[in-house]
């Protein structure tokens, strides 16, 4: 994928670099899983590749440790680590700020959090599946009545984090009955049909749970591959009949609270937990009618029962065929690559169906089959369809923990990172709609991707002002850190490469092998050496000579950074 991309990308970052260019010119491994026979570790460049698809990357220490566990292992302890939790950072901010007399914006508590994982947490897998699903359940604080609850959006970010360990079904009905989800799509405070107000149940999470979350739109074989009808089209999963009757099983959710009267359901109670706890029930406004959906039939009941109604609803969901390759090609996507070969969503498809002991939905099982597949550990070389653009937010993420950037403030003061010409055109948790950041079938239009009929879905939010964006930003983090304040909350240590400044062949070669596994292409080495050695080195004056240096090793991060063998993961 990458010579495809390359032509979409280098135009617009030639202007830039140049611009830079002047610019820049003036664990000891003692506990813990067992050290692998010296022919048994992986090389060093599959060590980089790996982090960066399981994780947000890895800085030097990070690199050889796993280099000496191996990849199952470390997969393992990844399972092993305790979440950090999002809620409880949430928590202690604002009681901080209240002990002294001070407010704080609770929005950006949520995304201090989620730079605090992902730059220094010890479990980067949680994190990082967490937030794959982010982007596949999506809620979003862009959103106004969502933006009322951070904390809420903070709870969910955890409930996301603790099914990503564990089982599909029971993540489906977490997102379900999260209140958060209930706001964004409309389902908290859904009311049973009433035909003499002309009423009828709000269809919205009836649409986007079969749409987004579980079965697409499409009938799919185990290999992701869309069926095909007896006229060559592609069957459809569900009609407007199965969106109205389990509809109607979304009827009668609200907030939480100790008690079920009319004005906690309408939200007139106010319950100091509701934005993070389970809705509840409430039979009175759940709806007694026959449920038809998905070929199954929740029978009209004499009683509301929601309970029952949602349990045969979620059963008939993660019961679909559908699901294991639906899923599991998203997550491939999210993590490895944009284009995976049927073969590949079959493999994970299957980890779905039966983790190797008769369950579904394993999520441990699904992960595991995702990133220790043929296809993710070792591609073909050179194939044009592997590989995906890395997101804005992963690409800061990863320089920051590859250069074991630190907080001054202990906060990871990082806030809203959504203009494009500014800033990322990205942040965690705001995605623009419920069809996230991108979809994962985007093709650019009248692309070289499109003619090879490829998708790439992260090319959505990449245009000339993004990307003119993402190096200015860059520029300037690499500089003088990333984050408010002044100086910059988030600051990189460069101390692990500084030394190989004088020698600029060796700090390519360094820069290289930390942030693209080595895949350097000859054209790259060759404008880093001459870039690198055009900052000249004072011999007589050591201030200037260590200022010199210092930029040398910038310009070097930024010029990887900057290119397409980076931006493309490969």
């Amino acid at each position: 994928m990458r010579p495809l991309f390359r032509r979409v990308l280098v135009g617009a970052q030639i202007a830039a670099l140049s611009w830079v260019l002047a610019a820049c010119g003036a664990g000891d491994g003692s506990s813990g899983p067992p050290t692998l026979p010296k022919e048994q570790q992986p090389l060093q460049k599959d060590v980089v590749r790996f982090l960066s698809q399981a994780g947000f990357g890895g800085s030097g220490a990070e690199i050889e440790r796993t280099q000496r566990i191996g990849f199952p292992a470390w997969i393992d302890e990844q399972f092993a680590h305790r979440q950090f939790r999002h809620q409880v950072y949430f928590d202690e901010q604002v009681e901080a700020a209240a002990a002294v007399g001070q407010s704080t914006n609770q929005q950006n508590l949520v995304y201090e959090s989620f730079w605090r994982t992902a730059v220094a947490g010890e479990g980067p897998l949680r994190h990082r599946i967490a937030f794959a699903l982010s982007q596949i359940f999506v809620v979003s604080l862009a959103d106004g009545t969502v933006s009322q609850y951070p904390r809420g959006v903070a709870s969910y970010l955890d409930m996301l984090g603790r099914n990503a360990f564990g089982n599909f079904r029971t993540l489906l009905q977490d997102v379900t009955l999260h209140p958060m989800m209930g706001l964004y799509l409309s389902h908290l405070r859904n009311q049973k049909e009433d035909p003499s107000r002309g009423r009828v149940p709000d269809e919205n999470y009836a649409r986007e749970v079969m749409q987004l979350f579980t079965i697409g739109l499409h009938e799919l074989a185990p290999d992701g591959t869309v069926r095909l009808d007896s006229r060559n089209e592609p069957i459809e999963t569900y009609s407007n009949e199965d969106v109205t009757g389990l509809a109607r099983v979304f009827t009668g959710w609200s907030w939480a609270g100790p008690d079920k009267s009319d004005s906690r359901f309408f939200g007139g109670s106010a319950f100091p937990d509701r934005d993070v706890q389970p809705m509840q029930a409430y039979p009175k406004y759940h709806s007694t009618s026959e449920k038809r959906f998905l070929g199954t039939t929740v029978a009209a009941q004499a009683t509301a029962d929601p309970e029952a109604s949602l349990r045969v609803a979620l059963d008939r969901l993660f019961a679909h065929p559908n699901v294991g390759p639906f899923i599991g090609r998203q997550l491939i996507q999210r993590l490895v690559t944009s284009n995976p070969s049927p073969a590949y969503v079959a493999r994970v498809t299957s980890a779905f169906n039966d983790n190797g002991s008769g369950v579904r939905g394993d999520m441990k099982a699904v992960i595991r089959a995702v990133l220790l597949d043929p296809e993710a550990r070792s591609p073909l070389p050179g194939a044009p369809d592997y590989g995906k653009l890395r997101e804005p937010v992963l690409r800061i993420a990863h320089w920051l923990r590859a250069f074991g950037a630190r907080s001054a403030s202990g906060r990871y003061l990082i806030g809203n990172t959504d203009n494009p010409n500014t800033s990322l055109g990205q942040t965690a948790m705001r995605s623009p709609s419920v069809f996230n950041f991108f979809r994962p079938g985007y093709v650019p239009p009248n692309s070289d991707i499109a003619t090879a009929g490829l998708v790439a879905p992260e090319m959505q939010i990449t245009h000339e002002s993004s990307v003119a964006g993402y190096l200015n930003t860059l520029r300037s983090a690499i500089s003088g850190g990333f984050g408010s304040g002044s100086p910059r909350d988030l600051q990189p240590d460069y101390g692990e490469v500084i030394g190989l400044a004088d020698r600029p062949d060796a700090l390519a070669d360094r820069i290289g092998a930390l942030l693209i596994a080595g895949d350097m292409s000859p054209d790259l080495r060759a404008q880093l050496i001459d870039a690198v050695g055009s900052v000249a080195v004072s011999s007589t004056n050591a201030q200037s000579a260590a200022t010199a240096r210092l930029n040398r090793v910038k310009l070097a991060i930024f010029l990887v950074m900057a290119s397409p063998d980076y931006l493309v993961q490969k």
